[in-house]
């Protein structure tokens, strides 16, 4: 998924309300007159229009006020609703509490686990058995990442930081979870099962010898 992080003034990004890579066009406005300035960086109200569903964004100076999202990436569609209720609920408080949003995607990681057969007790645990089931072992190794940046005093599998860029990480993390071990099984299988009847008996055949 490639994601581009909303920032204002920006001229394109991944718009925080279609989830698309699009361009922006921007407004900007003064509240205390209407006097010009020489930079758009001292415009304090910004509000940009995404060029493919024409909705808008508000902020003031660098911080997205709506929609109320803390910049997360969007969620994958395929996101089990369990599961991006969490996100979402993360992704609302993500600027305002950092640690309140960390605690909420472990969480998430923890409800994703169980959602793909895991016992959802052990993180750790967890994705490690998720890597033996195809799931990238680079995830691994950057959720251990993420905790040991976050506070190298809490346990393997434990998450604990107030860094928002680290927070950012986790988001991304949960949806490289459900993009390999849901998304894309669930689009390799359409692929195969588009296949011709006597295609996909050839390919049995073959993997029984």
């Amino acid at each position: 998924m490639n994601y581009i992080e909303p920032q204002s003034f920006l001229k394109s990004f991944t718009c925080p309300q279609c989830g698309t890579l699009s361009k922006q066009e921007w407004r900007k406005f003064d509240w205390e007159s209407q006097r010009g300035h020489q930079f758009q960086e001292e415009y304090p109200i910004r509000i940009g229009t995404c060029d493919h569903c024409e909705k808008n964004t508000l902020w003031v100076f660098e911080k997205l006020l709506y929609p109320d999202n803390g910049n997360a990436p969007f969620p994958n569609t395929e996101m089990p609703e369990n599961v991006l209720k969490l996100y979402r609920e993360a992704a609302s408080i993500h600027s305002k509490s950092p640690r309140g949003a960390a605690a909420l995607l472990r969480l998430a990681i923890q409800v994703l686990t169980k959602e793909l057969g895991e016992d959802g007790k052990n993180i750790n645990t967890d994705i490690g058995n998720l890597v033996n089931k195809g799931l990238p072992k680079i995830v691994q190794q950057s959720l251990d990442i993420v905790r040991v940046t976050g506070n190298d005093a809490v346990h393997p599998g434990q998450i604990d930081t107030d860094n928002p860029e680290t927070v950012g990480q986790l988001f991304k993390l949960v949806n490289v979870i459900v993009e390999y071990m849901i998304d894309l099984p669930k689009r390799v299988g359409g692929i195969y099962e588009s296949l011709p009847n006597e295609k996909k008996e050839g390919i049995e055949q073959r993997d029984k010898k």
